[in-house]
C-alpha cells in the first residue's frame, strides 16, 4: 500500500494517473470555470430602483445606510474615504453596483440577501443617486487663491 501512494504521488507530479492514464488538469480547471460562469450567468437580475425615488424612500435610504456601517468606509455621503471607493454621486448602475455588493472584490464584507434584503439595498441606491455632486474648486474662496 505505501508503495502505491510514493507511485501515485510520483506519477502524479508527471501528470499521469497511478494506473498509466494521463491526467489532463488543464481541462479539468477549464471546466470547473466554465461551470462556475454559467452558475454565475443564470442569476436572476437584479429588479431596477424606480427612476424617481420619493423623498420618504431616500430617507429610509439613508437610515439603512447609516445602520449597516456603509458610511465607515465609503463616508455620509458615499464620497469615500480611506478604506471605500466613492460611491456617490453619479454611483454605478444599478445592476452593478448589486452584484458587486453581494461579490465583492477586496476587503469589502458581502452582504447577501440574508444580511441585506434586496428592498433595502435599493433604498441605499435611491439614496445615492440623490446625493449632491461636490461644488467646483473654482466656487471655494480658500482654495482659488
Amino acid at each position: 500500500m505505501d508503495s502505491l501512494n510514493r507511485r501515485g504521488e510520483a506519477c502524479l507530479a508527471r501528470n499521469v494517473h497511478p494506473y498509466g492514464r494521463r491526467v489532463r488538469r488543464p481541462y479539468i480547471v477549464l471546466a470547473m470555470l466554465m461551470a462556475a460562469t454559467v452558475g454565475s450567468v443564470a442569476q436572476a437580475p437584479a429588479p431596477a430602483p424606480p427612476a424617481q425615488p420619493s423623498p420618504a424612500t431616500v430617507e429610509e435610504g439613508r437610515k439603512i445606510f447609516a445602520s449597516y456601517g456603509c458610511y465607515q468606509c465609503h463616508g455620509y455621503e458615499g464620497q469615500g474615504g480611506a478604506a471605500g471607493p466613492r460611491i456617490a454621486p453619479r454611483p454605478l448602475p444599478y445592476a452593478g453596483l448589486s452584484r458587486y455588493v453581494r461579490r465583492p472584490a477586496g476587503q469589502m464584507p458581502p452582504y447577501t440577501e440574508k444580511i441585506l434584503a434586496d428592498a433595502h439595498l435599493q433604498k441605499i441606491y435611491a439614496y445615492l443617486q440623490t446625493r449632491p455632486a461636490p461644488k467646483p474648486v473654482d466656487s471655494i474662496p480658500l482654495l482659488s487663491k
